[in-house]
């Protein structure tokens, strides 16, 4: 974004609400690389952590964003390694780049979405909602409204990119 403040969009599947995570430049990189199918000279990151995870046999099953406290969010890996289920504690911005190189789900708390998620309106509702509407939110609004992002698969690794396995 111009004000180089950088902004992950989730959309919930089943509704048009939307959840807004606030993350730095470079995570915002690494994530928008991903998913436009940059590749980088060198490893980032998240890709030197998905590789030596496959060397220690650790599948990323999916990622949950599951509170948000004192306007932070939090988030939990979930890995599979050799039938053992492991649980990591996370920022939701490094869960989700490494998600987006595991195509796995990224699922969000209910209680997180009740507490930070936002509904664009309709064109209709726009003069009387901004009567009512705090300003704070009004930039949510017209961000996730101007939103034009390429269509994802309705399934994790529907491209064929998905985890490799030893």
């Amino acid at each position: 974004m111009p004000t180089q403040q950088h902004v992950v969009i989730l959309r919930e599947r089943e509704s048009e609400r939307y959840l807004p995570i606030w993350i730095g430049n470079d995570l915002a990189n690494a994530i928008a690389m991903k998913i436009q199918g940059v590749a980088p000279d060198r490893p980032l990151t998240h890709d030197l952590m998905k590789s030596s995870f496959e060397g220690l046999g650790v599948q990323l099953s999916r990622i949950v964003v599951t509170s948000l406290a004192d306007q932070v969010f939090y988030a939990r890996l979930f890995l599979l390694q050799d039938g053992r289920k492991l649980d990591v504690d996370s920022r939701p911005s490094d869960a989700i780049a490494l998600a987006v190189r595991y195509e796995c789900p990224i699922y969000v708390a209910a209680d997180v979405l009740e507490k930070a998620g936002v509904i664009p309106q309709k064109e209709d509702e726009d003069e009387e909602a901004e009567e009512l509407e705090p300003d704070r939110l009004a930039v949510f609004r017209d961000l996730v409204n101007n939103l034009d992002l390429p269509d994802l698969p309705e399934e994790p690794g529907a491209h064929g990119r998905g985890p490799s396995r030893s």
